[in-house]
């Protein structure tokens, strides 16, 4: 029970993330003709997205979001993880 609580709350999160950013981004294509809007995508510096856990815990970032926050091998990130669904049998 308290697993599926985490997993909503989880998804509840990414998809408030998402609709934040996504009004962000209309109030910020207001005015096309300011392209340097403080709330533009790349001024924001962050991403929302779902990844699966790899083989020791790894977690890769897709290229869409390496490329728009410009992060290269050997960066350092800061991240939040949430986990949204386990393909497993829970073992209560």
């Amino acid at each position: 029970m308290f697993t599926e609580q985490m997993q909503e709350a989880g998804e509840q999160v990414a998809q408030s993330q998402q609709e934040m950013m996504k009004q962000l981004l209309q109030a910020s294509s207001a005015n096309p003709l300011e392209d340097t809007s403080a709330f533009g995508p790349m001024n924001m510096g962050t991403a929302t997205f779902k990844a699966r856990v790899q083989s020791g815990g790894r977690i890769s970032i897709p290229e869409p979001e390496r490329d728009a926050l410009d992060i290269e091998e050997g960066d350092i990130v800061q991240t939040i993880v949430v986990p949204v669904k386990r393909n497993r049998e829970d073992q209560s």
